[in-house]
C-alpha cells in the first residue's frame, strides 16, 4: 500500500512548513551570492542553472515514473522518448536561437520572444493532456513529485539580484522574482500534504499550481509591456539588463513554457486521481 492510498489516520502527520526552513535560507544565500558576485549573472549561472535543472529533472521524473506503470520496457523506452525528443530539440533551437540573438528586439519584425513563451505551451498543452499514454503515466506517478520538482524555480531569485544590483526595473523584476522564489520555497511545502492523499493536500497543491501559474501570467504581461517592441506601453526608468539578451533570455523562452506545462500536467493527474478516489468510493 502506498502512502497516498493510506488512510489518513495511520499516515504520520507531516509538518510541511518545516520545508521552509532550508529552502528559505537556501533561496537568501543564492540571493546573496549572485548580489556579491555579478560575475555569476554576467557568465550566465542562473539562467543555465535554471534550464539543466528543468531539464534533468523532467527526464528523470518521466523515467522514474514510467518504470511504475504496467507498460513494456519497451513501451517504456517509447513513450519516454516521445516525450525527451521534441523537448531536447526545442531546448536546443531555444539555446541556439539566443546565442545567436534571434530574440533580439529589432532582430524581425515578427514577436520571436512572445512565440518562443506561447507557441510550446498552445503545442504541447493539448498534447500532453490529451495522450492516452502520458495519463496513465500520471496515474503511476506519485502526484507530489509534480509539484516537487518546481523547487528549481527559486533561481529566479536572479531577477531580484538584478534588480538590487540596478540592472532591472523594479516594476518588473519584484513581482517576477519574487513569485518565482515563492513558487519555488512553497513547492516542497504543498508536496508534502500530498504524500497522504487527503483532501486538504489536493486543495493546496491545486493552489500551488494557480499561483505559479498566475506568477507566469503577471510576470509575461508586465515582460511585453515594458520591452521595446509592439507590446511596450511602458518606458522604465534606469538600467535594463534586456531580458531579450543572452542568457537572460533562455528563462523566458525555455524554462518559463516548461514550468507551465509542468503545472497543466500536475493539475490534470490531480484531477483524475480525484476522479478515481470517487468511483472507488
Amino acid at each position: 500500500m502506498t502512502s497516498e492510498a493510506a488512510p489518513a489516520a495511520i499516515v504520520p502527520p507531516l509538518r510541511p512548513l518545516n520545508s521552509l526552513l532550508w529552502t528559505v535560507p537556501l533561496a537568501a544565500l543564492w540571493t546573496s551570492l549572485l548580489y556579491a558576485q555579478p560575475v555569476l549573472l554576467q557568465s550566465g549561472l542562473p539562467a543555465l542553472a535554471a534550464r539543466l535543472a528543468a531539464y534533468g529533472l523532467i527526464g528523470l521524473g518521466a523515467w522514474l515514473g514510467l518504470e511504475r506503470t504496467d507498460l513494456a520496457p519497451g513501451q517504456r523506452r517509447t513513450t519516454w522518448l516521445a516525450i525527451m525528443v521534441p523537448f531536447t530539440l526545442w531546448a536546443a533551437v531555444a539555446w541556439s536561437a539566443a546565442i545567436n540573438g534571434v530574440f533580439r528586439t529589432g532582430y524581425s519584425q515578427l514577436p520571436l520572444l512572445p512565440a518562443a513563451i506561447f507557441l510550446p505551451v498552445m503545442t504541447g498543452a493539448p498534447l500532453l493532456l490529451l495522450s492516452k499514454r502520458v495519463g496513465q503515466l500520471l496515474d503511476a506517478m506519485p502526484t507530489n513529485w509534480l509539484v516537487a520538482l518546481q523547487l528549481y524555480r527559486i533561481v529566479g531569485s536572479q531577477w531580484l539580484a538584478y534588480w538590487l544590483l540596478g540592472q532591472l526595473p523594479g516594476l518588473w523584476a519584484l513581482p517576477a522574482g519574487t513569485g518565482d522564489v515563492m513558487t519555488g520555497l512553497f513547492a516542497v511545502t504543498a508536496a508534502m500534504p500530498l504524500a497522504s492523499g487527503t483532501a486538504e493536500g489536493r486543495k493546496a497543491a491545486i493552489l500551488w499550481n494557480i499561483f505559479g501559474i498566475a506568477d507566469f501570467v503577471v510576470a509575461i504581461t508586465l515582460g511585453m509591456l515594458i520591452t521595446p517592441g509592439p507590446f511596450q506601453l511602458i518606458i522604465p526608468q534606469g538600467p535594463n539588463v534586456g531580458l531579450d539578451n543572452y542568457p537572460t533570455v533562455l528563462t523566458p523562452a525555455f524554462v518559463v513554457p516548461s514550468s507551465i506545462l509542468l503545472h497543466a500536467l500536475s493539475l490534470r493527474q490531480l484531477r483524475r486521481r480525484s476522479r478515481a478516489r470517487d468511483v472507488a468510493i
